[in-house]
């Protein structure tokens, strides 16, 4: 199951939702689009333009993490449909070809893995167009470390300066997190951890919900043979006050935690 968290993103939805699709056409896998109360009409677009995908309408806002707990925990109390593996992707991922098939070899082919996520490259909307590049993507790049001092960093990333892809990044390698822009974990894991912990609402869930996942005796990997393009901050831009605090608060969150 990939499961997109939506909140007021309905452009993002309508753009980058057919080629999703068309990557997932002919495998085992369906496109669910959890809508976390959204304002903007993106329910409306979902129902006029894409009326096969499976919706699922939360009464509010409750955040990334309250957001997807509430959707896997619909789709995992349906036996018929359980799926294996769960993907979160932001609405705002550009997908290439076989960006999950690798991601499902890798997961298949390492059952210590409990989570697992491709390289991340960056997106940029200029001139009307969405223009793919060749530079790792702010939020995850190469996959991710925590530094003696607590701070978490990416591979390719120095604070807000990213790299070029290279040879480097395309070896799969485990990490200690991955970003939840595109992360796959194995449903089984998730039921057993709990999901996501609710109390950081948004930012740093998913480097605690690795950690956690690494601390029950499993492996996160970054697997760079899938590659998606980010266009990031659609829901809460970098200069957000909002996203400063909870960067900060959950920074001590995901400390204490852990």
């Amino acid at each position: 199951a990939v499961v997109i968290l939506n909140w007021n993103t309905r452009d993002y939805l309508a753009q980058f939702i057919p080629a999703i699709e068309e990557s997932l056409c002919g495998r085992d896998a369906e496109l669910v689009v959890a809508d976390n109360g959204s304002t903007d009409g993106s329910a409306e677009m979902l129902s006029l333009h894409f009326p096969g995908i499976k919706t699922i309408v939360l009464d509010r806002n409750y955040g990334f993490t309250g957001g997807y707990n509430r959707a896997v925990t619909a789709l995992l109390s349906d036996s018929a449909t359980r799926p294996e593996y769960l993907i979160l992707l932001n609405s705002d991922i550009l997908v290439e070809p076989g960006w999950l098939d690798e991601l499902t070899k890798y997961m298949d082919s390492h059952p210590e893995c409990g989570v697992c996520g491709p390289k991340l490259l960056a997106l940029i909307h200029e001139g009307g167009e969405y223009i793919q590049t060749d530079r790792l993507e702010y939020a995850g790049a190469a996959g991710g470390y925590i530094d003696r001092f607590g701070y978490p960093f990416c591979r390719g990333r120095v604070l807000s300066r990213t790299d070029s892809d290279g040879p480097e990044y395309s070896s799969a390698k485990d990490v200690l997190w991955v970003s939840g822009a595109c992360l796959m974990t194995r449903a089984s894991l998730w039921e057993e951890l709990g999901g996501l912990d609710d109390r950081f609402f948004a930012h740093m869930e998913e480097i605690d919900y690795c950690w956690r996942v690494q601390l029950d005796g499993h492996s996160v990997s970054i697997v760079p043979s899938s590659r998606v393009w980010h266009l990031g901050g659609g829901t809460l831009p970098r200069t957000s006050v909002s996203k400063l605090r909870l960067n900060y608060r959950n920074g001590l969150l995901l400390l204490d935690n852990n």
